[in-house]
């Protein structure tokens, strides 16, 4: 059994509740690798799995807690210099398993994977925060325009109403893109959304560098959008699924099913799933019957590809990451008709 199928089993054998969060704080560490050790020895003992990701910057944490330790675990993180006052977004639903199954935290060299050059402009200079309400206002608004800052894999299943939504598969490309398609809504209201929050943070201070004054985003991104709809009893403006980094890929923020299967074109379907083939791995789109009926795959050459022998396949493996392994991240790939950018 491989290491990851061991690990995931230790997981499903553990019948602890746990709620999953996420958080992000941009503050100087001196030394993110001391930081990261320090993270580890604490979170361990809480038994947090996750993935976090720590830079000179600050911190991205995507993770879940037991629930049976979750106070000494937001003591613990209270406590701390770095990280007192920092708000998490919890999860809106939990999957029927753990949405992690090991505990990694990485020293990167940046939280978020940019592109940016963060010395060419003023990154604190991030726009105002739009709370549920106000976002409502937006999307209503015929002098305010709503963008999508997630990839287009994210988009596909779930978005605000009336949002441009660019054709993107990396927040790198997006960043690189959206200026442009905002040329000709630059003297409008301008309001960014995201899954949790921070890359809004970076992209309205990057827009506003060039040129948009009059930017703005969503606090606590989609995920806290949810929550304000719900404890305020505000209209939902959000359709179908929140996409989400773990093993859920997932949660319900409306209840329509806006996208579908890649495999027959034909039937709704909002369930993300990953290729059997190990090799592919790219993310797709598929109904129940498809899914049933390719096996786990997202299509014919996939299938017939993992029946070959190891050596042969080692020997693709090899020819495929050094040639194609770039494109797996075009998870996009599959989705049938979408246009250039939106």
């Amino acid at each position: 059994m491989r290491p990851r199928e061991l690990k995931r089993q230790a997981v499903l054998a553990d019948a602890r509740h746990r709620r999953t969060i996420s958080f992000y704080r941009y503050v100087k560490l001196s030394d993110p690798e001391a930081f990261r050790l320090h993270l580890i020895s604490a979170w361990t003992d809480f038994g947090c799995l996750g993935r976090i990701y720590v830079a000179r910057e600050g911190i991205n944490a995507q993770m879940n807690v037991p629930e049976e330790n979750w106070v000494k675990f937001d003591v613990w993180v209270q406590s701390q210099p770095e990280l007192a006052g920092v708000p998490y977004k919890v999860a809106v639903e939990e999957g029927e398993a753990s949405s992690f199954y090991k505990l990694a935290i990485k020293v990167k060299e940046k939280i978020v994977a940019d592109g940016l050059d963060d010395a060419s402009f003023d990154v604190t200079s991030t726009g105002e925060y739009l709370t549920a309400k106000e976002m409502n206002e937006y999307v209503e608004d015929p002098n305010a325009v709503v963008v999508d800052m997630r990839n287009a894999y994210e988009s596909e299943i779930g978005h605000f109403e009336k949002s441009i939504k660019p054709n993107v598969d990396t927040f790198r490309e997006e960043l690189q893109v959206v200026p442009d398609l905002l040329k000709e809504h630059k003297d409008k209201k301008i309001a960014l959304y995201c899954t949790g929050g921070i890359r809004c943070e970076k992209a309205s201070a990057w827009l506003k560098h060039q040129g948009y004054t009059n930017v703005r985003h969503l606090k606590g991104g989609v995920i806290d959008y949810k929550h304000q709809v719900e404890r305020e009893g505000l209209p939902n403006k959000f359709k179908g699924k929140n996409f989400v980094f773990d093993e859920r890929l997932g949660e319900r923020v409306g209840d329509e099913i806006i996208s579908t299967c890649h495999l027959c074109s034909k039937n709704k379907s909002d369930t993300h799933h990953h290729c059997k083939n190990q090799i592919c791995h790219v993310l797709f789109l598929s109904c129940d019957s498809c899914l049933e009926k390719h096996a786990g795959y997202c299509g014919l050459r996939c299938r017939l590809l993992d029946k070959f022998p190891a050596k042969p396949k080692k020997i693709f493996a090899r020819y495929y990451n050094r040639y194609f392994k770039g494109s797996q991240f075009k998870k996009a790939r599959l989705r049938q008709g979408v246009e250039k950018y939106y």
